[in-house]
């Protein structure tokens, strides 16, 4: 009997700990759970995508593979035309997921758009990925692209949407 009791606390235990991994953006779920395959690798622009952190990489800086070439490129005003989708509030998604994105229900799927901080008025070009949801949800950004606008990486940042023009 005993066994079973340890057994039962232990199985709560590591349900818990499924759920504190999932809100810090480092668990699996929904249609976050699979890596991006190669032909989604692919569909990115060569403005939006970036080589995978090395295997120890700890720190934003080294999590953050965007080139300089990229950051500025991306960081160019939207062309004429740019429709805005609406406003989110934008966390941290995957840090080991390279690149400039953002996961978002305001789009049904994927396409290349621009998100704004209006706190510092700096915005970039990103890839916006479809995640399941109310308009009215929460998105998950990329390091890279929060830190791109001037965002913190540990608290929500109210952004602007819109496509590239």
């Amino acid at each position: 009997m005993k066994h079973y009791i340890i057994l039962g606390v232990a199985v709560v235990a590591l349900a818990g700990c499924a759920g504190v991994t999932d809100r810090l953006g480092l668990g699996k779920r929904g249609a976050d759970a699979a890596p991006p395959t190669a032909e989604a690798e692919a569909s990115l622009s060569s403005a939006t995508a970036a080589a995978r952190p090395p295997a120890g990489a700890r720190t934003a800086d080294a999590l953050d593979t965007t080139t300089a070439e990229q950051r500025a490129e991306a960081s160019k005003p939207a062309a004429a035309g740019a429709k805005s989708l609406g406003t989110t509030v934008a966390s941290l998604g995957s840090a080991t997921e390279p690149g400039l994105w953002m996961k978002t229900p305001l789009v049904k799927s994927e396409m290349q758009g621009r998100v704004t901080n209006p706190a510092t008025g700096k915005s970039s070009t990103v890839e916006l990925i479809p995640l399941d949801g109310p308009a009215s949800g929460g998105s998950r950004m990329s390091l890279s692209a929060l830190r791109l606008i001037g965002a913190s990486l540990t608290d929500l940042t109210k952004v602007e949407v819109s496509t590239n023009g």
